[in-house]
């Protein structure tokens, strides 16, 4: 997104850009998938004023904005994405902690079935599904 378009989309709602949204946008883009711990450390390292509250609060504005997305992949903080990626199940490893997505068109036919038996939609941008990665798996076999 431009700079110009967020600043539009903030001056709708009688909000300014400041130098602090603007840093905290770039950093999810940056990260691709990280918690506010992780987008504050990056902000810090270009403006070293801006305090952890700020960067929560920037976070929850933009997923408001409909720029940013957000989910749990651990009991620990959320994880926020840029809202403009595809859509994605996560999947988590339980042992070393790695994230990767995959097609959410494999969520479909629970999907549809959920959607069927109980008129529930599923948001496949919040799905996390937790396990064991193929090399944490590996590891206690022989090889």
């Amino acid at each position: 997104m431009s700079e110009t378009s967020l600043a539009e989309m903030l001056r709708e709602r009688g909000l300014r850009l400041t130098p602090q949204r603007q840093l905290v946008l770039q950093a999810v883009h940056e990260l691709g998938h990280a918690t506010p711990e992780q987008v504050h450390h990056a902000v810090r390292e270009v403006a070293a004023g801006v305090n952890i509250t700020t960067v929560y609060r920037t976070l929850e504005l933009l997923e408001e904005l409909g720029l940013v997305r957000h989910t749990h992949l651990s009991h620990g903080s959320p994880t926020y994405h840029p809202a403009g990626q595809d859509q994605h199940i996560h999947l988590v490893c339980r042992q070393c902690g790695a994230v990767s997505e995959m097609d959410p068109m494999l969520m479909a036919p629970l999907a549809d079935e959920l959607a069927r038996e109980k008129g529930f939609t599923v948001d496949v941008g919040h799905v996390a599904l937790f396990g064991t990665c193929a090399d944490c798996g590996d590891s206690g076999r022989e090889k």
